[in-house]
């Protein structure tokens, strides 16, 4: 497994912030972030928050907790599959941090722990739907406290031993390793992500992806249901008092209720990542978020106390407008480039959003972004804000053109939502995906869709044929001259297709698939390359690789294996088809790779760009043309 090389600046992290901790007395914070750290923090004063050390893992992490007996211990939790155990110093900033103990290698990513009273056991839920309970002490494993049937997402202990998971499987499950008999499911409508037991361990407050937190007794009864958001609600953290109870919501926004379910408070901030909240003495909420440092939130006053201080440029999307490359970032901004010049002389920076930007496409001479906060904008070439649509409830991490009039957006909710070209006034809705829109391509007239749901589906918004399911949640979706369909999941596969229109002239229909084996890790994106009677696949993976598979419909064979062509320092995150025999392809590192079909028909890297070098320039340039 290779580790990220993502080498965060002193002052904060280069990713995205995955999950807040307060250390119990309030005056230290861990936080979490995509680029494989873990930064501790003095936040003795919340309006002044002090880097103090870093920990590190091979891949992004993605949950820490402080133990509740002995505050000088920490457990993180990463997709590099291990739980480390570390013992933090009073001042880390002048003696470094001791790693006690890495618990066994998991079966998959580690998303949540949690620490037993007893301050020695510690439980973690993975990816693989198990939550395990270890002891810290010998790094030994003791047994599995429970099971999901899809990704087990967070974990809470209450203060008498009560642990309880939840996943995407909707099931809230209660157990106690000591005594058995103390065991409790209830089964939800929607994917759970989030979970916290109460201070007095009465009230389990659970999160929905339908935007709905509960409030269940220990024998997960109902006391109350509360409609917290239009998006899904994702992370939720309790007073000190138990007095009110907070909730971080895709829509980017805290929102702070009474323990009755009375809404108190709305707090909202564009570069907000609500996956993550946690609340200290005295009332301060710390949240994660895009940029290089958490949120830090007075919950009495619902007011700001301190901010991150610089954005991050994590590449999510492309698109190609007028020769130039356009990349969507992380910090909302649109980095537009020459591909064809090594050294762009004068790249640049259109800021869209505040927000992130997560998916892209073109129409004439404007471009689009969906953007994280759930609008879709539209802008000219020089990046002038022409039309932005309305909300459309959740994030947009796809966004497709139809045609001259006609765009697609797809929402984390699932929707599939026409939009008019020119206004961005909604124009129709088609019957949703189950689950997260994860890409859109266009395809025969109509559109291309791949979601967590598993499947990968073709048409128009009112008419539809799903093509195939995968075993696992489907990432990307590319065609080439509307007769090839690929798609890449998290199940380790690649699929392509040879289609065409039923024998009625309705729908369509599989003609040739294979399946391709792709490395030991989720594959994230996916482009098609050269004839379409033999197409070559392109597919990037969070193993940081970029492979190619070589497809003939006559003699081809399933289960092939991609062959390696580079690699980056982070996973890789987008694709997108210059033309018919280039692809761009960027990783979570900042750097973005032009590759090719030669003369020979191998896949070459042409060029290569850095994100951090183009944003430099770009910003030279105009303090050039300013002085």
């Amino acid at each position: 497994m290779r580790a990220i090389d993502l080498r965060p600046g002193p002052e904060g992290h280069a990713a995205p912030v995955t999950d807040v901790a307060f250390r119990p007395d309030g005056k230290r914070l861990a936080t979490c972030s995509y680029d494989g750290t873990v930064l501790l923090w003095d936040v003795t004063a919340p309006a002044r928050p002090r880097p103090l050390t870093r920990l590190h893992h091979r891949r992004l992490v993605n949950s820490a907790r402080w133990n509740p007996v002995r505050p000088d211990v920490l457990a993180t939790a990463s997709a590099d599959k291990t739980v480390a155990v570390w013992r933090i110093p009073e001042h880390p900033d002048t003696r470094r941090p001791e790693l006690i103990t890495v618990l066994a290698r998991h079966t998959d990513d580690v998303n949540a722990v949690a620490w037993m009273p007893d301050g020695h056991r510690l439980i973690c839920v993975s990816e693989d739907g198990r939550a395990t309970l270890w002891d810290t002490r010998t790094g030994t494993f003791e047994g599995e406290v429970g099971s999901h049937t899809a990704h087990c997402m967070m974990v809470s202990v209450s203060r008498d031993g009560l642990v309880a998971t939840v996943g995407e499987d909707g099931l809230i499950a209660v157990r106690d390793p000591d005594r058995p008999d103390r065991a409790a499911e209830y089964r939800s409508t929607a994917s759970v992500e989030g979970c916290a037991w109460s201070h007095d361990g009465r009230t389990l407050a659970i999160t929905r992806d339908d935007g709905v937190a509960e409030l269940l007794t220990p024998r997960l009864a109902v006391r109350r249901s509360v409609t917290v958001a239009g998006t899904a609600a994702r992370a939720v953290a309790w007073a000190e008092d138990d007095s009110s109870f907070v909730v971080g919501a895709y829509d980017g926004c805290l929102h702070v209720f009474d323990a009755d379910g009375t809404r108190r408070h709305r707090f909202g901030d564009p570069r907000m990542w609500p996956r993550s909240v946690t609340v200290a003495p005295g009332g301060v909420a710390a949240v994660g978020s895009f940029w290089n440092g958490p949120h830090l939130v007075d919950l009495t006053t619902a007011t700001s106390l301190s901010e991150p201080t610089a954005p991050n440029h994590g590449p999510n999307a492309m698109a190609v407008l007028g020769g130039e490359l356009l990349v969507g970032c992380d910090s909302g901004t649109v980095i537009a480039f020459d591909p064809d010049r090594d050294g762009p002389e004068r790249p640049r920076l259109l800021p869209v959003s505040d927000s992130p930007v997560l998916s892209l496409t073109t129409c004439g001479p404007d471009f689009y972004a969906g953007t994280y906060a759930g609008y879709v904008h539209r802008c000219n070439d020089e990046g002038e804000l022409l039309a932005v649509s309305n909300r459309l409830g959740a994030p947009v991490p796809s966004l497709c053109r139809v045609d001259d009039r006609r765009l697609v957006a797809g929402t984390y909710n699932g929707a599939l939502i026409g939009l008019e070209a020119t206004s961005l006034a909604e124009v129709g809705r088609g019957a949703p995906h189950e689950g997260s829109v994860k890409s859109l391509v266009p395809f025969a007239g109509g559109f291309a869709s791949a979601a967590t749901d598993r499947t990968l589906a073709v048409g128009s918004l009112r008419d539809r044929s799903v093509l195939w399911e995968h075993g696992n949640l489907v990432n990307a979706v590319a065609t080439l001259d509307d007769r090839i369909v690929a798609t890449v999941s998290r199940d380790h596969t690649v699929k392509v297709g040879l289609v065409e229109r039923g024998d009625d002239g309705e729908g369509w229909q599989v003609v040739h698939r294979q399946t391709l084996l792709g490395p030991d890790e989720s594959v994230k994106c996916v482009s098609l390359l050269g004839d379409p009677d033999s197409p070559v696949v392109l597919a990037g993976s969070y193993d940081f690789g970029v492979y190619r598979w070589r497809t003939d419909w006559a003699h081809g064979t399933d289960l092939a294996s991609g062959r390696l062509v580079d690699e980056f320092r982070q996973g890789v995150s987008c694709m997108h088809r210059i033309d018919a025999r280039r692809v761009a392809v960027a990783g979570w590192d900042g750097q973005i790779l032009v590759v090719g079909l030669d003369a020979a028909g191998e896949v070459r890297v042409l060029r290569r760009f850095d994100v951090d070098m183009l944003v430099r320039r770009a910003r030279q340039a105009v303090w050039a043309v300013a002085s």
